[in-house]
This record gives structure tokens, C-alpha cells and sequence, in this order.
């Protein structure tokens, strides 16, 4: 029957009034993005100033404060995309093996004779031993300290390629574990991208991987790819080192194990260190923003229990002996160990600002990057570009939204105003299922939504179309509207799913603005079925209860 019971017109009536409801923030945007960043600000910093709690009295509390996100061409914001060093974590694994399998040389010195490293390749670790005839024993024992690699790939091999002639030991990562590897310092690269970035709360980034060894980053509202750079391509990795010398000789020689470092606050100076390092910044648990005795900003960082025990043990047994911060390759300070620091936590200073030491920390609680970041491409979009594209956008929208009205009033009369009421509707509750899922309106996600404008009124078609045949036949208008609907409905649900079937198609398989399309599709798809079988529907019913008519031009 074509009748609709009560409840069934509240449920109706009360979906499009939530649909008003999540969709009317984004008529006030600037001032709930405000709103949202004021609240975000303040529950990451627990302070409120009187800048953020006027922000946040924008826009009620108890209202619905989602937006629709807006992406990297609507917003502007920076592009980069990034080819990460792979090769670089060869030659890390190679330097913190060495103290392990030195040490393990070392115990059997009576058979194997005296140890030393020797300069190698980069990643490979070569040691030579004195007597020449025990090599396989050294080989033995190097074996000895091989893993079985951690992937599917790699099941039944070890992590190190292991080989001894005459009296020299090589050792190197296995092609099993570099692939293992590969794939583990690109996606930690990943991670540590994401948490650098939303440490200092950009909207919906887009960080994802490229190929075998590249990352593309894209992020909306930020200044400049410039900008966008010093957050990210920075290594930040942090070591804590033994010093062997301290001179002025950039070139000084220097046994295997050991590195000439530059000084960050002393232009000329130079370190002798040894190369693997007491405790590294993966060991530190917080860093914060901080200023020293003297006033001057500073960072405040504390080591976990493993780096803590490590740290203070090294400290304990070299009383008076200095020790060097190392930040990115550069000695940011060299202390003598006055007395053994067992409580986990310390303190950088030197040449900085209060924005650099606020960088450092956010660097330093997101992690070093495991290998360093060549960027093979930036681009800067300005925010004037990404206005004129919400701009082009939004009047592409009215006029497609416009157009299809007018087709739909002058083919179908008043039934074609109850299909113009859908398709308004039918956009609002578009934006309000964006809004709620905080999700990202691109360019082509705009060109979604026109594209479900046009299309929204296919259902509609269909049921007039039918309803005209139905009264055709001379049945009765109430009748001929219910066989209309009850007629149309397989070959509207056969043309939603088969589009929605290609829409899934491009969400999973397809990336960046192809997704945005997908998205802004499948959302349309839902909510053009809804309005054109329910609200249409409902607003007929409606009608014929107020005019009950005899007869139906259609």
C-alpha cells in the first residue's frame, strides 16, 4: 500500500533533521575549525589561554562541531614526496654488531689470536684475526650470534652472510634480511612521519607509501614545502658517545669504530668518538621544551628503564671522563661525567631558540628516522589557489544542481519540485555523513558530488516513468503511484549496485584524488537511493493526504 505509517515518517523526517544538524557547522567554518583546534590545542598542552578559550566560545558546545576536511588542492598546503635510504641501516646494523661479536672474538683469544676491525664496504663489518688457521672457529662463533630472518619471505634463513679467508671475518645482512629490512625501514619511516606531523596538529595529512622505497606526504593549512622539510627531513637522531680525543683536525686519523664529529657551539673543534654509541635516542621515553640555570631554552629528555640502567652503568665505572651528545652528526655537547647519573633523565642545551628546542623535543619524542630522506619532489600550494578551487567548485555545484531542478520541474511538474527537493537533500546529507566521519573533500571529491547531483535523479526518472505507464493503463492515482514504486525498485537497486561495485573498485585499488572521487560517490549513491525511495516517496504521500486528487497529469 502506498500509505507510510507514523513511525515511519518520524524515522524519515528525523534522519534529514540529524542530516541539517552534522552538515550545519560547515555554513560556520572558520569559526568551528577554530572551535576544534582551540579544544585540540588545550588537551595537548593542559593550558588555556585567553586566546584559545575565545576561539572555543565560537561555536557552542553541545552543537556538532565535525567538518568536512578540506585536501590539499582546496586548502593549500605542501607536497613532497620522499625516496628513503635503505642502504643506510645496513651499515647501522653492521656498527652495533661489532661490540657483540668483538666481544664474542675476544672470549676465545686463546685459539684465535688478537681482534681488530678493519675499514670495510659500507655494510658489510670485516675483522681480521691473528691466527690465520682457526678462521672457521671465528666463523663458528659469528654464526652464533645470527637470528632467523622475521618474515614470511625469509622463513628458514638467517640474518647475516657470514664468510672467512686467511685471517679476515666478513660479515653482512643476508638478501633475505635486507628485503626484511627494506620493508620494515620504510614502513618505521611511515610511523615516525605520521607522529612528527600530528604532533603539531595538521588536518588530515595524507602520508602513504610509493614503490619499494618512497613516501608521498601531503599536508594541508601548512605554510610551505620549505617548512614542511625542516619538520620531517631532519634525522634528529640522537646518540650518547664516548670521547676518545678532542682537537681541531677535521681530517685526524682514526682507528676502525671511530668518527670525527664537528662541534655544534664551537666552530672548529672537532670530536673523536667512538662510533657505536652508550644509549641512543630510541631509549629516550619524553623530551620537552625546557629552559637551563641560566635561562636559555633547553630540552628535557628522560631514558626509559633499559636506557636508564645502560646509561647509568657507563657513567658509574668513567668518573671524570667526558662523554658527547650527538644530535644529527654534530657534537651539541661534550660534559666530563662529574658523577654517575642513575636517574634516567638530563638535559640539552646550547645554541638555540625557543622554537628550535620545541622542534628538537617533537623530534625527538617522534623518533629518529631509521635512514635519511632524499625528497625527489615538492610542490607549494598557495591557499589563494585552493580558494579558487573551492570557488570553481562550488559554483560547477550550483550550476549542475540548478540545471537538473529546472529539467526535472519542466518534465515532471510538481513531482518534478518533490525530485529537486531530493536532490538539495540528498547533497546536505552528503555533506553532514562527511562531516561526521571526518573526512577529506578534494577537487575531484567536488567533482564527485556534482556528478551524484546529476545522477541523483535517475531513481526519481525511473519511478515517474513507471507511474506514467501505470496510469496509462487508466488505474487510479494512489494505485498507479504505488505500482510505480513497487515496479522500479529491482532497477534502482540494480544500477546503484553496480556503480557502487565500480566506486569500490576505485577506493581500494585506486589512490590520492581517485579516492577522494570514490568516496564522494559512494557516500552520493547511499544517500540519492534514500531520498529518491523515501523522502519522494513521503513527500507524495503527504501530498496526496492534503489534495486527494482524481486525476494525475504526468
Amino acid at each position: 500500500m502506498l500509505q507510510i505509517p507514523a513511525w515511519k515518517r518520524v524515522l524519515i523526517l528525523g534522519l534529514i533533521a540529524l542530516g541539517l544538524l552534522f552538515a550545519a557547522p560547515n555554513l560556520f567554518y572558520n569559526r568551528v575549525e577554530q572551535h576544534n583546534d582551540a579544544i585540540t590545542k588545550m588537551e595537548r598542552t593542559g593550558v588555556e589561554t585567553p586566546e584559545d578559550l575565545a576561539a572555543k566560545s565560537g561555536w557552542p558546545d553541545w552543537l556538532p562541531s565535525g567538518l568536512v576536511n578540506l585536501g590539499l588542492d582546496l586548502r593549500g598546503g605542501a607536497h613532497l614526496l620522499g625516496e628513503v635510504h635503505v642502504a643506510d641501516v645496513y651499515k647501522a646494523r653492521m656498527d652495533s654488531l661489532w661490540p657483540e661479536l668483538r666481544d664474542a672474538l675476544v672470549a676465545q683469544r686463546g685459539t684465535i689470536g688478537a681482534v681488530r676491525r678493519v675499514t670495510a664496504p659500507e655494510g658489510q663489518l670485516i675483522v681480521e684475526i691473528a691466527n690465520a688457521d682457526q678462521i672457521a672457529k671465528a666463523v663458528e662463533i659469528a654464526r652464533g650470534l645470527a637470528t632467523p630472518v622475521a618474515s614470511i619471505s625469509g622463513a628458514g634463513s638467517t640474518d647475516l652472510d657470514i664468510k672467512g679467508a686467511g685471517n679476515r671475518l666478513t660479515v653482512q645482512l643476508s638478501d633475505a634480511e635486507k628485503a626484511a629490512t627494506d620493508d620494515r625501514t620504510v614502513q618505521q619511516s611511515l610511523e615516525i612521519i605520521r607522529r612528527r606531523i600530528d604532533e603539531v596538529g595538521t588536518r588530515e595529512p595524507t602520508i602513504m607509501r610509493q614503490g619499494a622505497d618512497r613516501i608521498l606526504i601531503q599536508v594541508p593549512g601548512i605554510g610551505s614545502a620549505e617548512e614542511l622539510k625542516k619538520l620531517i627531513g631532519t634525522t634528529a637522531k640522537l646518540t650518547f658517545n664516548p670521547v676518545v680525543t678532542r682537537g681541531t683536525d677535521a681530517n685526524a686519523r682514526v682507528s676502525a669504530g671511530q668518527v670525527v664529529l664537528p662541534s655544534m657551539d664551537e666552530p672548529g673543534v672537532y670530536y673523536t668518538l667512538e662510533e657505536s654509541p652508550v644509549v641512543t635516542g630510541e631509549d629516550l621515553t619524553d623530551a620537552r621544551p625546557s629552559f637551563d640555570q641560566n635561562g636559555q631554552p633547553s630540552v628535557d629528555f628522560r631514558f626509559g628503564p633499559a636506557g636508564a640502567k645502560r646509561f647509568g652503568a657507563y657513567t658509574s665505572s668513567n668518573i671524570g671522563q667526558p662523554f658527547a651528545i650527538v644530535l644529527d652528526n654534530q657534537v651539541i655537547s661534550a660534559p666530563v661525567i662529574r658523577q654517575a647519573i642513575t636517574t634516567g633523565s638530563g638535559q640539552i642545551s646550547g645554541s638555540m631558540d625557543v622554537e628550535s628546542s620545541t622542534r628538537l623535543s617533537v623530534l625527538l619524542r617522534a623518533g629518529a628516522l631509521p635512514a635519511e630522506m632524499t625528497f625527489l619532489e615538492e610542490r607549494t600550494i598557495g591557499p589563494e589557489l585552493g580558494q579558487d578551487s573551492i570557488e570553481a567548485g562550488r559554483l560547477s555545484a550550483i550550476i549542475a544542481t540548478v540545471a537538473v531542478v529546472a529539467y526535472m520541474i519542466a518534465s515532471y511538474g510538481l513531482f518534478g519540485v518533490f525530485a529537486a527537493v531530493a536532490v538539495i537533500t540528498n547533497v546536505i546529507l552528503i555533506l553532514s555523513i562527511m562531516s561526521m566521519m571526518g573526512a577529506t573533500l578534494t577537487l575531484p571529491g567536488i567533482a564527485g558530488i556534482v556528478l551524484t547531483v546529476g545522477t541523483a535523479v535517475d531513481a526519481n526518472v525511473i519511478i515517474y516513468e513507471r507511474i506514467r505507464e501505470e496510469l496509462r493503463r487508466g488505474k487510479r492515482v494512489a494505485k498507479a503511484i504505488d505500482d510505480g514504486f513497487n515496479e522500479a525498485m529491482s532497477a534502482i537497486i540494480d544500477a546503484n549496485v553496480t556503480t557502487f561495485i565500480a566506486a569500490m573498485v576505485m577506493f581500494f585499488l585506486g589512490s590520492g584524488p581517485v579516492k577522494g572521487f570514490a568516496v564522494t560517490l559512494t557516500i552520493g549513491l547511499v544517500t540519492s537511493v534514500f531520498t529518491a525511495i523515501f523522502l519522494t516517496r513521503l513527500l507524495i504521500v503527504l501530498w496526496l493526504d492534503l489534495r486527494k486528487p482524481k486525476e494525475l497529469v504526468l
